[in-house]
Order: structure tokens, then C-alpha cells, then sequence
């Protein structure tokens, strides 16, 4: 009885001892990463071009006037996330201290279900390793407009992906996979491959009316697969 029990116990031991060690593998490597393409601290240069000629299109950078949460869920907020942990702390929202710009975008459509408005820095942003997900915080007034990312390939041909109508009041977190079918590299070291995002853009709803049309984002940014990065010598990093 004795021997029966001490091999139970040695069996439950290396069970044990397994599924700790299987655990520690999987969370050793966090799949994906977090990149901020842009916080709009320094967005002076992002330019607004519409298809509209009447009315003004025109970028604002602007102080963010009270706290940005999602409408649908106020836990969720842009200033508290921890990349380590996955979770949002007050340790990582005392580091976003001073950081409280937002990106206004005024326009004018006329042409109803036709007219769009685009918002792009001065420069492409390249995006290094396999890009999975884009994400940005968008300030809604309810209007069925749709909100876009445009991005652009190493064969110079571009992709729209669609992050969601603008229908509701306040902010929201507006998130979109970016599909399997757009060529990228998957090694995180070269460049000639990456795809690059070029803008966001607006399109307008063909069952609103005409008329001025205001929208705000901040944080834009992107999930990217490290796993596929993974190879001897892929500790040393290329930012020096």
C-alpha cells in the first residue's frame, strides 16, 4: 500500500512539474507587441485633405479636456495600460503624465455616401515585424460615418481596413485585425518587406445630411507577431 501510494505521489509530482513548466514556456514570450505609432504629443504636421471643396478641412492638435474612457466600458482607458502585465495600473498612468494632446479633424461633406476626408503624417510609418492588429481612440458624435487605416505594401499597393462606424457619443477604442492576405516580412530585422501605415480616413454615410463633420483620435497603434522573430540571436536588438 505504502509503494502504491509513494508512486501516486511521484506521479502527481511529474505531472506537476510539467504543466508548470509547459505554463512558463507560453508566457515567457509574449506573442504579440504592443507598438504607439503615434501619441499626437507632436502632431503639428499631420495634414487633413477631403474630397469636399466647400467648407474648411483642417487639423487641430489639442489639450484633451477631461478623462478618455470607453463608452461602453469605463475600465478601459488608453493612459493606464501596462505592457508587461496586460492590464491597466497607476503606475503606468502617472507615466503618461503631460501627455494629454488629441488630434482634432474638421470637415465638410456635401456629397453624401461620395465624400471622405484623410488624415496622414508627414510621413509613412514603417511597421517592423508581422503587423496583426490596428487599433486607435476615436472621439464619436454619433454620425454613421466609417473610420478606415490605410495602409501600404512592399509592392506599393495600398489596403483599407475598416475599424468602425463613428455612430455613438464619446470615445471609444476602435480595433480591426489586418488581414492575411497582405504581403508582409516576417522578420522583424528587415525593412524591404514591412508594410507601412499611411493614413486614416473618413467616409461619409449616404443616409446623414450634409454638413460640418468634427472627429478626434488618439493613440494610434499596432499589434505585431514577435513569434515568428524568434531565432538564434534575436536577443540583440537593432536600436543602438
Amino acid at each position: 500500500m505504502k509503494l502504491k501510494n509513494t508512486l501516486l505521489m511521484m506521479l502527481i509530482l511529474i505531472v506537476s512539474a510539467s504543466y508548470v513548466g509547459a505554463q512558463d514556456k507560453t508566457t515567457a514570450v509574449e506573442p504579440l507587441e504592443r507598438v504607439t505609432l503615434e501619441d499626437f504629443e507632436m502632431a503639428e504636421d499631420w495634414k487633413a485633405k477631403s474630397t469636399s471643396p466647400l467648407g474648411e478641412t483642417k487639423t487641430l492638435k489639442m489639450i484633451q479636456r477631461g478623462l478618455i474612457k470607453d463608452v461602453f466600458d469605463e475600465k478601459s482607458t488608453p493612459d493606464a495600460y501596462d505592457v508587461k502585465t496586460g492590464s491597466y495600473s497607476d503606475a503606468k498612468q502617472e507615466e503618461r503624465i503631460g501627455k494629454n494632446h488629441i488630434l482634432g479633424v474638421k470637415t465638410y461633406f456635401a456629397n453624401r455616401g461620395f465624400d471622405r476626408v484623410e488624415v496622414a503624417p508627414p510621413q509613412e510609418f514603417i511597421i517592423k515585424g508581422k503587423a496583426r492588429q490596428v487599433s486607435v481612440w476615436v472621439l464619436g458624435r454619433k454620425y454613421r460615418h466609417t473610420l478606415f487605416a490605410k495602409f501600404r505594401d512592399y509592392k506599393g499597393n495600398t489596403h483599407n481596413i475598416r475599424l468602425g462606424r463613428l455612430d455613438f457619443f464619446g470615445w471609444r477604442k476602435l480595433t480591426a485585425p489586418i488581414p492575411g492576405f497582405v504581403p508582409q516580412s516576417t522578420r522583424f530585422s528587415v525593412l524591404d518587406k514591412n508594410i507601412r501605415f499611411v493614413s486614416l480616413f473618413v467616409t461619409s454615410d449616404v443616409n446623414e445630411p450634409a454638413g460640418e463633420f468634427y472627429f478626434y483620435v488618439d493613440d494610434l497603434e499596432i499589434r505585431t507577431d514577435k513569434q515568428e522573430s524568434l531565432y538564434p540571436g534575436f536577443e540583440v536588438k537593432d536600436n543602438w
